[in-house]
């Protein structure tokens, strides 16, 4: 063989021993504009954080708005893994969403990492993997600090959609092994300027207390109309309404407020050993280093939760499989379900063939609004 030839083999040879460069795609289905625009935008701004490579590879994200509307996130959901090749679904903003997206996800066995609580089956089945913590385990946070507060009757006055719904059905088993008694129920619609009626139904069952359900700046005007019309017992909301938002809307009117939520929304208050703190830290220096003091949200902090995700998958994925297959969407799924304690800003999560939520209580901390702060209470 000549010089030349030699010299070309071994080239080709060495290029073949590379890892191909393809783009790893995630497709992103956000709620920008309509009622849960106050969950969408924090991911938004939060996704425009992320690198442009992940394990050596071009990283693409493709974000869509899907205006708050489930439909047009599986329209999303549909054009991102069809047109887009996605690797990854990200989204949506709310419970409806992420239910009818998860349609599209084990249709097209994708991943799906959701940005909001639904709940999830687990199984073979279910390619959907939830980024928030699960309404059980804040339901029953919040139970039991409604007994350490004293509390015996507690009303309920929540959103008349999936996510109310998935706490009402995870709150009143909770309330039940507390001994906590729920006197009453009452439902309004995302989209409702006014709740009148219902927090009249409220007061007249005579509650020691009132648990709101609702999420992002939603969750304002019950409490307003709630301190409007006299009622000052003790008012508890739900981990959707952990945002910043909810202080600078609701004002002195939200003052007393207690909610659970994830660990990143007070990274300063968390003990140094708490497995959340470095991360929540890192990426709170980094959003608030871009939008200002005070600027971070639980919504946010969950994009940046789902990059941790990918930063401990792709790298095993990618020794299986190349970006845009089949078989590397199934990788990812396959190193998903047998990672263990991947770090997150909201907790540690150990997701499993038949868990997909994979949270424990260290996902999870009790918050009271104190001069316009929220204050991590022991």
């Amino acid at each position: 063989m000549s010089r030349w030839l030699t010299v070309c083999a071994a080239a080709v040879a060495s290029l073949a021993a590379l890892p191909a460069r393809a783009d790893i795609t995630v497709g992103v289905t956000l709620s920008t504009t309509g009622p849960l625009s106050s969950l969408g935008l924090p991911v938004q701004a939060s996704l425009a954080l992320w690198p442009k490579t992940l394990a050596g590879q071009p990283l693409k994200v493709v974000v869509l708005d899907d205006g708050s509307d489930p439909s047009a996130a599986v329209r999303n959901a549909r054009r991102l893994v069809t047109e887009q090749q996605a690797d990854v679904l990200l989204g949506s903003s709310g419970v409806p969403a992420v239910l009818s997206v998860a349609q599209v996800a084990t249709e097209t066995r994708t991943v799906q990492l959701a940005l909001a609580p639904a709940p999830r089956p687990g199984g073979a089945q279910d390619w959907t993997f939830a980024l928030p913590q699960p309404v059980s385990l804040m339901a029953q946070t919040l139970a039991r600090r409604m007994v350490a507060d004293k509390v015996h009757k507690v009303a309920v006055l929540g959103w008349n959609e999936a996510y109310g719904e998935s706490w009402v059905q995870a709150f009143g088993p909770a309330a039940q092994a507390q001994g906590l008694q729920i006197i009453g129920t009452e439902r309004f619609a995302p989209p409702d300027t006014s709740v009148t009626a219902q927090v009249l139904k409220v007061l007249a069952s005579q509650p020691e207390a009132v648990l709101v359900v609702a999420a992002g700046t939603g969750s304002v005007m019950p409490q307003a109309a709630l301190r409007e019309r006299g009622f000052k017992g003790p008012i508890y909301h739900t981990h959707g309404a952990a945002s910043p938002d909810l202080i600078r809307v609701g004002g002195k009117l939200m003052e007393g407020a207690v909610l659970p939520a994830g660990p990143m929304l007070v990274a300063e208050q968390l003990p140094a050993s708490h497995p959340s703190r470095p991360v929540a830290l890192a990426y709170v220096q980094a959003f608030e280093g871009k939008h200002g003091p005070g600027s971070r949200t639980q919504f946010g902090g969950h994009a940046h939760d789902a990059l941790q995700v990918l930063e401990r998958i792709v790298p095993l994925a990618l020794k299986q499989a190349q970006p845009g297959t089949a078989a590397f969407r199934q990788a990812l799924r396959q190193a998903l379900e047998s990672e263990r304690e991947i770090a997150l800003s909201h907790g540690v999560v150990n997701f499993t063939p038949t868990d997909h939520i994979g949270f424990d209580a260290r996902g999870v901390v009790v918050l009271r609004i104190e001069q316009g702060q929220f204050r991590l209470q022991p």
